[in-house]
């Protein structure tokens, strides 16, 4: 039943919050208590922290049954119901350095009102497993019960599914009571041994290691659970008579009781070490056998923890610090069109601003008309937008029940003001793909001259869009040739320049007139032809005569050259302008020639992640100089994946399909 609306809030707020209400509520129930998802943890998270920054912004819309006063999960009715002893608290999230520099001024700020003169608190870290929660329940050394969280005060006795477990110690070191927390988790590697069996006998892998730990864990036939070979970390006592004074310590005493503690743990004297530990481990991560989307920071003084107690439903002497999220959820304001070098339009979501893998995004592409009606994206939806690694931000879905009353089904263009002459656009035939009728509009001839001068072509230091822009503003270039023929006296007169920065750019427009054919050949902007493939016929053919003259049989017989690609090229070099433009472009250039074979002769590179010392582009071209052949995908006949930090999902595919990984140091060493 919706809430009366208090005066300060305004009605779309409070219908969007309701609307949120519903949604969390329904892929919590679906996450935490049948163990399985129709979205990832991560866009349920932002769906949560968007709740409660309205809620932060309104309190008078906080209700008692709103998804942040809610722990997790009820019990499934499998089990015996088991009331906790001690009540079961979940953390609240923070998603940056500037949250957590908050939460410490806010720790800080209620010890010192509670009496504590200079409060200066330090912290304990531990990675945020992710797993299933479990209390451990001790009587005098023997382990009594154990039970997962359910919904804070009553959970699931599954004492029988975890004595299997063979991290959980039936027999402490010494003879206490005491209850503690953990989590129980699927090692990575584990699940692949599964899945591989699971393959062989043709049935379904599992998903990921979270869901396959609950929901074994819930298995009612112990022997299932004894296969799954789950693990445990515990990191904390929930109630001990004689407890240690720092949760640093309390580590150590777990450790000493027989308890698997995770050896990451760090004490750390101030939020600055914290949220150094926080950048370091988001770049480890992936290395551990375990999942772990964050950490959690815990005040380390128990006398503080004391004094700071808890709010209606989380520690107030603690927080998760969650990795920059690759999946979130926002907005779409608006969809856009852009215009390519080859007159193809592309619709570009524009998004409210979200933080996303660590950087603010507010655009992300659509595509194409198939993509937008697949999704059944409209204006005003709640998307959901996922950035993996290098990859660009990615619409992946629409979240329904949040979509406006109003909205209507989006309709594609038929005209781009972007395209020049009417604006009129045309579908490709065969392709998803629009283009411009209209092929020599201004935005194309811009952005083809910022593609001839970029790193994959040309590589003009100090000739960016910017000053591209500024040269065909002031109607000092209008050809590629004109590039070459720039004086002194022509770019001093222009704005931001001055002798130094005029000679700077005259030299490397010099430097620039030496270039390899395929960088030639891509800069053209032939339509279908990028760097990949302008390689491959630049292997192919040896020099630029040949290729002018090529048929269209010779191009469709080269290997990854389809059709289309080939009547693109023989169309473009058969028109008489572009011969022409050809002509007068080579006047200016030496062309290197491709070396038939060398050093990496034979073999396929992938490059993911951010190299320490090499620029992505630099590396390609370096393997294409001495024989070799760059994909920008992992697949069974790639020979190597050179891995640098944040490597995404192609490190993982390499993984999968057992496909060789080496460093930047060790491609270098093969040249």
């Amino acid at each position: 039943m919706p809430q009366k609306i208090p005066k300060s809030a305004p009605k779309d707020m409070v219908e969007r919050l309701e609307k949120l209400k519903e949604a969390i509520e329904k892929y919590r129930y679906e996450y935490h208590v049948l163990d399985r998802s129709s979205i990832s943890p991560e866009a349920l998270d932002s769906l949560k922290h968007e709740l409660v920054e309205i809620e932060g912004k309104y309190p008078e819309l906080v209700t008692q049954d709103s998804p942040s006063q809610r722990v997790a999960g009820k019990p499934l009715p499998e089990f015996k119901k088991i009331v906790h002893k001690v009540p079961q608290w979940s953390f609240n999230d923070a998603f940056s350095p500037d949250e957590m520099k908050e939460f410490d001024a806010r720790v800080k700020r209620f010890l010192a009102q509670a009496g504590v003169k200079n409060p200066k608190p330090t912290y304990t870290c531990e990675h945020k497993i992710d797993g299933l929660k479990i209390i451990l329940e001790y009587e005098n050394g023997f382990l009594k019960r154990a039970a997962t969280r359910g919904d804070g005060k009553i959970g699931e006795d599954v004492t029988e599914n975890v004595r299997t477990i063979e991290s959980v110690p039936l027999k402490l070191n010494r003879p206490v009571d005491i209850i503690t927390e953990g989590e129980i988790w699927m090692a990575k590697s584990q699940l692949k041994i599964l899945n591989d069996e699971r393959r062989k006998k043709g049935e379904e892998p599992f998903a990921n290691p979270r869901n396959l730990a609950a929901g074994s864990i819930r298995q009612l036939d112990s022997r299932i659970v004894a296969e799954r070979r789950l693990r445990t970390f515990v990191y904390d006592i929930a109630r001990y008579e004689d407890a240690p004074e720092r949760q640093y310590l309390e580590l150590e005493f777990l450790k000493e009781l027989g308890f698997k503690v995770s050896p990451h743990n760090k004490h750390c004297r101030d939020m600055d070490e914290v949220i150094g530990y926080w950048k370091e481990w988001q770049e480890k991560m992936g290395r551990e056998d375990y999942l772990a989307d964050g950490i959690v920071v815990k005040v380390d003084e128990i006398e503080y923890q004391n004094i700071l107690g808890y709010t209606g439903k989380a520690p107030r002497w603690g927080i998760a610090f969650k990795f920059p999220a690759e999946q979130v959820t926002t907005i779409l304001e608006d969809i856009v069109f852009q215009v390519g070098r080859t007159g193809v339009v592309t619709p570009v979501a524009h998004l409210k601003p979200v933080l996303v893998a660590g950087s603010t995004v507010s655009r992300a592409t659509l595509h194409n008309e198939d993509e937008i009606k697949r999704l059944d994206v409209r204006i005003g939806d709640t998307v959901i937008l996922q950035k993996a690694g290098d990859v660009i931000p990615d619409i992946v879905s629409v979240v329904p029940e949040l979509r406006p009353k109003d909205s209507k089904p989006y309709v594609f263009p038929t005209h781009v003001p972007a395209c020049g002459g009417d604006g009129k656009i045309e579908r490709i035939p065969g392709q998803a793909a629009w283009r411009c009728v209209s092929r020599d509009s201004y935005e194309q001839h811009r952005k083809k001259f910022h593609y001839f001068t970029s790193k994959k072509c040309f590589d003009v230091d100090g000739l960016g869009p910017k000053i591209i822009d500024l040269l065909l503003e002031h109607k000092l270039i209008a050809t590629y040739d004109d590039i070459f023929t720039l004086k002194r006296g022509d770019l001093l007169n222009l704005p931001r320049f001055a002798e130094k920065s005029v000679d700077n750019l005259l030299s490397s427009i010099q430097k620039a007139k030496r270039v390899t054919l395929p960088r030639f050949l891509a800069s053209l902007s032939i339509p279908q032809v990028g760097e990949e493939t302008a390689y491959d016929i630049a292997k192919h053919f040896g020099d630029i005569e040949k290729i002018q003259e090529a048929k269209y049989e010779e191009v469709e017989a080269i290997h990854g050259v389809g059709p289309i690609v080939a009547q693109a090229v023989v169309d473009w070099f058969k028109n008489k302008d572009n011969k022409m433009f050809v002509k007068n472009l080579l006047k200016h250039l030496e062309i290197e020639k491709v070396k038939a074979a060398s050093k990496l002769s034979g073999k396929s590179f992938v490059f993911t992640g951010s190299l320490p010392t090499l620029e992505r582009e630099d590396a390609q071209e370096m393997v294409r100089k001495n024989g070799g052949d760059v994909s920008s995908s992992v697949s069974k006949n790639t020979t190597y994946v050179v891995a640098g930090e944040s490597a995404g999902s192609k490190l993982d595919k390499a993984r999968e399909l057992g496909v060789k990984i080496i460093s930047e140091e060790e491609f270098l060493r093969m040249l």
